[in-house]
Parts: structure tokens; sequence; C-alpha cells
């Protein structure tokens, strides 16, 4: 199902001089030749340094059907990682005063959340985009359960806060009240649209995908097809592989909804820690974290902090979606480094993805 071949380009190589040494390619040749042995169907990936600048490759196929290799360009859905991008949002409207993160969803969303379990006069933005809400996950709800049966659907934010409300309270909570849960961001997406009168899509279009350059980046809304060149799903079931690419992932909003390339992922992760997109007050707040639910392991406001070589830290947010994409990255605290997947199949081992990330970002110049 893998090749092991990969294919690369150097697409912006920084001048080599006397003071400044050329860029060491070992560790990315590496880095793919273990990725290629990581069981994912293909895998498009982006690595960016002062002295490699940016280069782009890929690993086995973008299509099964087809053969079609990854070379490093394809689109793919980055799930989660969409949360960064929310999280942005939000806090550029704090750098311009349109709303504080300590207020409360009640002042936005009045009514909304008054149950037996949850009070939205008790819960603040930053809650939201923390995980320290106490809110369940959506995708707890018996609705969700046959994931394929709502395939087509068109799903409004409100009904997946409505269906998380329905449920008990989390018991995965850390005793600083982290509990991972889709339906925070989709809260937060509806306060940006309260704010703004413009929906969470066209906020991050506006604010981020346009100023930043990024043709590869798009908010699907109940589009269900990728556009080319895509980056196929895949999912495992019953020993079959099944390409589940073509989805109506409208529910997921502000959670999960994003299209991108890992091109454009780098760019966008880079930007935003190198101070291009917030103010320093508003990236402070961003890098503020609790303990999460991983050993060793933080999150912030929209961001994962990661620790796996003691000393040497990077950020990043890891993502999945029910087609069988999914997204690992990682970025120094410059912004100097990144590394960036996008991953065609559910079946990958996630562990050692992991693993040749942080070897990658860590080694690379």
């Amino acid at each position: 199902m893998v090749a092991l071949a990969f294919t690369a380009s150097l697409l912006t190589a920084p001048a080599a001089s006397a003071a400044t040494p050329p860029c060491d390619t070992k560790p990315i040749q590496a880095a793919m030749k273990a990725l290629g042995g990581a069981g994912a169907s293909g895998i498009s990936v982006t690595v960016k340094s002062p002295r490699c600048g940016v280069w782009n490759g890929g690993v086995g196929l973008a299509d099964l059907k087809t053969g079609r290799k990854a070379v490093g360009n394809e689109r793919g859905r980055i799930a989660s990682n969409t949360k960064t991008w929310t999280a942005t949002v939000v806090l550029q409207l704090v750098g311009e005063g349109k709303l504080k993160l300590d207020d409360t969803v009640d002042r936005y969303l009045p009514g909304l959340i008054r149950t037996k379990h949850y009070d939205g006069r008790r819960i603040t933005i930053r809650q939201l985009l923390q995980h320290t809400s106490g809110l369940p996950d959506y995708l707890e709800h018996p609705f969700w359960e046959d994931l394929e049966a709502h395939r087509w659907d068109h799903i409004e934010p409100l009904r997946t806060v409505k269906q998380a409300l329905a449920l008990p309270p989390p018991d995965d909570r850390t005793p600083d009240g982290f509990s991972y849960s889709n339906t925070n961001y989709n809260l937060a997406g509806m306060i940006v649209t309260k704010v703004t009168g413009r929906s969470i899509g066209t906020e991050i279009t506006q604010r981020i995908v346009k100023p930043l350059g990024l043709r590869g980046t798009f908010w699907p809304g109940d589009r269900t097809s990728i556009p080319k060149p895509d980056l196929r799903g895949y999912v495992e079931r019953d020993g079959a592989l099944l390409d589940w690419t073509e989805w109506n992932t409208s529910g997921a909003d502000a959670s999960g909804a994003l299209i991108s390339t890992s091109a454009d992922a780098t760019a966008f992760w880079t930007a935003l820690w190198s101070g291009k997109l917030l103010d320093p007050a508003e990236l402070a707040e961003m890098k503020r974290t609790v303990p999460d639910n991983a050993a060793g392991e933080h999150y912030g406001l929209g961001v994962e902090r990661y620790e796996r070589t003691p000393g040497f830290v990077t950020w990043g947010h890891s993502g999945y979606m029910e087609t069988g994409h999914k997204f690992r990255n990682a970025v120094t605290d410059d912004g100097r480094r990144a590394v960036t997947l996008l991953i065609g199949s559910e079946t990958v081992d996630s562990e050692k993805v992991d693993s040749v990330i942080d070897k990658l970002i860590h080694d690379i110049r």
C-alpha cells in the first residue's frame, strides 16, 4: 500500500555563503524514509528552516485507485488544526477590543447554555479556547454513533451545541479542568459570528488566508469534495481500505472544517509564531497552557505544547477527520523551524509519525 520512494522539491532556499552553512538534507531524507514505513496511504510533507528554506515532498500515494504519487502540493482536511486558526481570529478580535477572553458565553449568546449541568454565565471565552469549560464533546451524542449515516448532511453548529448540552459532564477532566471538546470551538465560532456579523469561515478567509496569500486553503461549507490536487482519505473497515474523501464536514465548523495544504499550514504557523498575526499580548495569552490528558503535554488557546525531548519545546495541533485524514505538525518557539504533515489514512502509526517529526524539527537547521 505504501510506496517507499518519495518525491520532493526545494521551493525557497537561502543562498549559501561563507557565513551561512548550506542546507543539510540528511535529516529530511532520514525522516522521509521513516515515514515510508509508517503505514499511511500517502503523506504530504513540508519542512521549513533558515538554511533549507521551504521544502515540499511526498511519501506514498495521494490516490490509491489511480496510483498518483504524493508530491507535497496536495490539499487535505486539516481537521482540528482548524482550532488554531479559530483561536487566532478570536484573539485578533480581543486585540481590536471587540471582545475579552474573560467575557462569558452568555454575554454573546444569552440564554443558550442554561441547563442542570451547564451555565453560560459561568463559562468564559478563554475556557472555550482552552477546553476548560466543562462542556462535553458533541461527538459523544448518540446521533454520531453511525458517522456514515450523516455523511452528506448539512449540520449547523448550533445543532452540535444542543447535542452536547443533552449529555452529562465529561468524566475525564484533569485537576485543572481540561477536557477536550469540539463543542467549545463551535461555540467560539458562533461568538465570532455574533461579534462580526460574518461566519468563522469568512473571518478566517479575510483575516488569515488572503493576507498570507494561502492559495491552497479554503473553507468548504457544504462542499463535499476537495479541489485537486487532493490527498484522498481512507479508513479501514473489515480489513478493507475505503475511500471516504467526499464528506460534508459542515458540522465540524470552527472545530475542524478547514481544508489546506502542508505548505499553507506551515506558512500560517510560522507567521503566527513570528508575530505576524497576533500582537505580543495576544500571542502570550495563546501560549498560556494547562496540563492536558497526555503525559507531559500542555494545551494553550488553540495550541498544543510539546516537550518530547527534554528542554526542546515545540508547538502545533494534531487533527483527525472521519474521512481518514490526519494532521500532524510542529513549529519551534521562534517560528523559524517547522514540520507539517497531511496524512491520507487513519491506518498510519501516529506514534511513529510524532517521533519522526520530533527528531526532524530537532535536527533540521
